[in-house]
């Protein structure tokens, strides 16, 4: 299966229970997850979080799902995020082959599965994801993650990194060169709700701390833009 953690996906189905239901099994499987309830809400959060995949139920109270799909394809903001469309009554081969058509990249039937969501979601993945963000072990000039077994070393030396700084850590460099806002980081690495708990000073206390435990070379290539988010750098000429 796909290495998950630290995949974000957002879960949207206007029946509460059955989307806090997924988002249970995702979570389980070391997904992050944003959830929402409405077609209209559905929108603003694939543009507010950028989630790395979405689950959407095709027949929302408020929207069609599969227009809805068709919208993200056409927006160039969003047009690669992935879409799996799921249904309970649109199952038919013609329901199927036109969202497939629109932009889905998968098409499931209700009653979902734990199983088979998680196997569909990371088959998803394997296909959309560069293959470097698929590396069980990350190399950066003497920096060695390795993903499986949760160690960091640098040029040799073990370094003990808590579970979230080993988290924020292997984001920063399967999007290396990419600004992440804290928001975003406090959605993929710590699972926040944004609505219910956004204090940013959480991802400040522990950027800090993973700079301090890599040592000089590495701090350094963390870099903080002002009003903006974190990024790591391909060298280490950035401010931080």
């Amino acid at each position: 299966m796909t290495e998950s953690l630290r995949y974000k996906v957002l879960v949207v189905d206007d029946e509460r229970d059955v989307a806090d239901c997924v988002a249970i099994w995702l979570r389980k499987a070391r997904f992050a997850v944003v959830t929402c309830y409405s077609g209209g809400e559905a929108l603003d959060k694939v543009m507010d979080s950028l989630p790395d995949l979405v689950v959407m139920d095709v027949m929302l109270g408020d929207a069609d799902g599969v227009d809805i799909c068709r919208r993200l394809r056409f927006d160039p903001r969003t047009r690669h995020i992935p879409i799996i469309l799921v249904s309970g009554s649109r199952t038919s081969e013609e329901d199927t082959v036109t969202a497939l058509y629109e932009g889905a990249d998968d098409y499931l039937a209700k009653p979902l599965t734990p199983r088979n969501l998680i196997a569909r979601v990371s088959a998803v993945l394997r296909r959309m994801q560069a293959p470097q963000e698929l590396e069980d072990v990350l190399h950066r000039n003497g920096l060695t993650l390795n993903v499986s077994e949760r160690t960091a070393r640098v040029s040799g030396r073990t370094v003990p990194l808590t579970r979230k700084e080993f988290d924020l850590l292997t984001l920063l460099l399967r999007r290396e060169g990419k600004v992440l806002s804290p928001k975003y980081l406090l959605e993929t690495v710590w699972g926040y709700e944004l609505e219910d708990y956004n204090d940013t000073h959480t991802v400040e206390v522990h950027v800090s701390s993973l700079k301090r435990k890599l040592g000089r070379a590495f701090a350094a290539r963390i870099v903080n833009t002002v009003g903006a988010g974190y990024s790591f750098t391909k060298s280490s000429s950035g401010r931080s």
